[in-house]
């Protein structure tokens, strides 16, 4: 069953790779999303697709890559829209 969420990532985690990380993992388990940079310094990322590869995608933003520092995650559920890609923006 697919599902759509969407995180938002405190932290040190603009300028870090944080968006381009999540899009290489993100394809690689067959998701697509969004993730952007936010005024507030984090990163949102609304991402979709089936529940076992999200559970591996949120756990993964829990830590990020390497050079991130994420401090909290806020997690809810989104409206399922058919998403086909990974965009950066």
């Amino acid at each position: 069953m697919k599902k759509n969420l969407i995180i938002h990532v405190q932290g040190r985690v603009q300028g870090v790779f944080f968006r381009l990380a999540a899009k290489e993992l993100a394809l690689s388990l067959g998701l697509a999303g969004v993730a952007r940079n936010e005024p507030d310094g984090g990163v949102s990322v609304e991402v979709e697709g089936e529940t076992g590869p999200l559970e591996r995608f949120v756990e993964w933003c829990r830590h990020g890559p390497e050079q991130s520092t994420v401090k909290s995650l806020d997690i809810r559920d989104g409206e399922v829209r058919g998403l086909r890609d990974f965009i950066i923006r």
